[in-house]
């Protein structure tokens, strides 16, 4: 499975989690994440982030 990791503070965006508090519903790709969204613990962009196996 694929997690997305923010490089800035290590915040992991779980797909199957999502993002409760910026409205992501759990089962939102990564991919699918509107061009706004940003890391919930640090504002960084989308493109601050690695993407990882677990």
């Amino acid at each position: 499975m694929k997690v997305w990791k923010c490089k800035k503070c290590g915040y992991v965006y779980n797909p199957e989690v999502g993002d409760h508090e910026s409205g992501i519903s759990k089962g939102t790709a990564f991919e699918d994440l509107p061009d706004t969204w940003v890391c919930p613990r640090c504002g960084a962009k989308k493109n601050m982030f690695v993407a990882m196996e677990i």
